[in-house]
């Protein structure tokens, strides 16, 4: 399930339209805009079907 587009998990933005900081995870790349990295930290729950397993991440 790794994002190949160099898109934001969360919001499907990409790098010409905002910023984006590449999320290694599970032996797979992703990227997240600086704008959700906040829900990557505080409910990585909300990323459930777009990461995979982020529904059994805990909040930091």
């Amino acid at each position: 399930m790794e994002n190949k587009e160099q898109v934001c998990v969360f919001c499907k933005r990409n790098q010409n339209e905002v910023p984006l900081v590449q999320l290694a995870y599970q032996e797979s790349q992703y990227w997240i805009c600086p704008q959700h990295i906040p829900v990557l930290i505080h409910d990585p729950a909300k990323l459930s079907g777009m990461l995979p397993g982020a529904e059994n991440m805990q909040a930091g």
